[in-house]
């Protein structure tokens, strides 16, 4: 193999797995994706997409793109479930455009998931291919797909999810069920006539659980997550079908909004949530994970996307120019610029699954006062004003 034209790998062909195919498309470095479907399409309801990845996104040129397909929320609402009192409000719209240099957008993940695609060469994507395992050897890795068929590559990289085959090589482990489940789906926007017209994410906090929705697909649509203890339940599948009247059921007592919107769409979808605790090694010689492979994380903080993005972006950048002798010393250095940011994000995301469902009482009424006080949009500069690409460097 020759070592002054890097060859990568990448497994999955999700968000995280596309947008570093972009990103090292954009680098100037070779890449193949494998993908187990046969078909692509993402499926899911909306994500949100915060200026510290819409500034990535930007720069691999799918700027026009979410301005055709995405929503720019005016602001993020906190509410309470019974009376739909405003507890805490964050200004977005051109106002964190102007602060961040980038917008905060809400989107379908199958729009996302599009527009990345219409970025990559023809050719770059290969369907119907499952990683059963890697084999690194001392100048290539070796990828093993079912059914027999093999590729190699100087870099491997895991971009297949929680339940990774790629990190299964670097680390032995299991994700951990929360003790939640999520209801997902996706209601026309003229059902929904009774939400306010200014578009806006909107989460009603309540005991136990919470309930988000925002309009993406230009406005069209309207998704929305809720979630419930689920201590009997823990299938992990984005195609399992939930019920409708059972979601209702589980948020009985709520304000009528809530419950007008979860009467509204046709059908659900649910999950058990699971993470994985942060680890130490993210990267063994050839190979490395980005995305939920690397650090699965509770969507309770709306950054799992957002954090496989500034993955990519960083991995790109450390491979930018590396040759195939430089491999190990490049992954190294891009596991130990992501691991204590997303280290980070994971422990938020896991203590706000505590913190978004106390029940009423003395301990909800120190939350929510301590919620006014931390509403300002310039108290995300940790957050949203942070350049994955700037960190490397540094």
């Amino acid at each position: 193999m020759r070592t002054d034209e890097l060859h990568v790998a990448v497994v999955g062909a999700g968000i995280a797995g596309l947008t570093l195919a972009a990103a090292l498309s954009r680098a100037g470095i070779r890449c193949q994706v494998f993908e187990q479907t046969r078909h692509l399409g993402e499926v899911g309801a909306g994500i949100q997409i915060a200026p510290n990845a819409s500034r990535i996104l930007h720069r691999l040129g799918l700027a026009p793109h979410l301005r055709r397909t995405a929503v720019r929320p005016a602001a993020i609402e906190m509410r309470r479930w019974d009376d739909n009192q405003l507890i805490m409000r964050t200004p977005l719209g051109e106002e964190c455009e102007r602060l961040y240099e980038a917008p905060y957008y809400t989107i379908h993940r199958a729009d996302l998931h599009q527009g990345l695609l219409e970025l990559l060469p023809e050719g770059i994507v290969h369907l119907g291919l499952r990683c059963v395992g890697v084999e690194e050897k001392p100048d290539e890795v070796v990828l093993h797909f079912e059914g027999g068929p093999t590729a190699t590559a100087d870099v491997v990289v895991g971009a297949d999810g929680i339940h990774s085959v790629v990190r299964d090589a670097l680390v032995a482990d299991e994700p951990r069920f929360s003790g939640q489940i999520i209801y997902r789906g996706l209601i026309p926007a003229d059902r929904v006539s009774f939400l306010p017209e200014e578009p806006r994410v909107v989460l009603w906090l309540g005991p136990e659980q919470h309930c988000v929705c925002y309009p993406v697909s230009s406005g069209r649509l309207v998704s929305f997550g809720a979630t419930t203890p689920g201590s009997d339940w823990r299938v992990e599948s984005w195609s399992a079908e939930g019920r409708v009247e059972d979601l209702v059921a589980a948020y009985t007592g709520w304000n009528d909004q809530i419950t007008r919107l979860l009467h509204a769409p046709d059908a659900v979808r649910r999950w058990a949530l699971h993470d994985r605790d942060a680890v130490e090694w993210w990267s063994r010689g050839r190979i490395t994970i980005i995305g939920d492979a690397a650090h699965p994380m509770l969507p309770f903080m709306a950054q799992g996307a957002n954090q496989a993005i500034e993955d990519a972006a960083v991995l790109a950048a450390c491979l930018r120019g590396v040759t195939s002798d430089g491999v190990a010393a490049a992954l190294q250095r891009y596991a130990e610029i992501r691991k204590p940011r997303t280290a980070e994000i994971q422990r938020i995301s896991r203590e706000n699954n505590r913190t978004l469902h106390l029940p009423d009482g003395d301990r909800q009424q120190q939350r929510d006062q301590a919620l006014r006080g931390n509403s300002g949009l310039r108290d995300q500069e940790w957050l949203y004003g942070y350049d994955a690409e700037s960190a490397v460097i540094r």
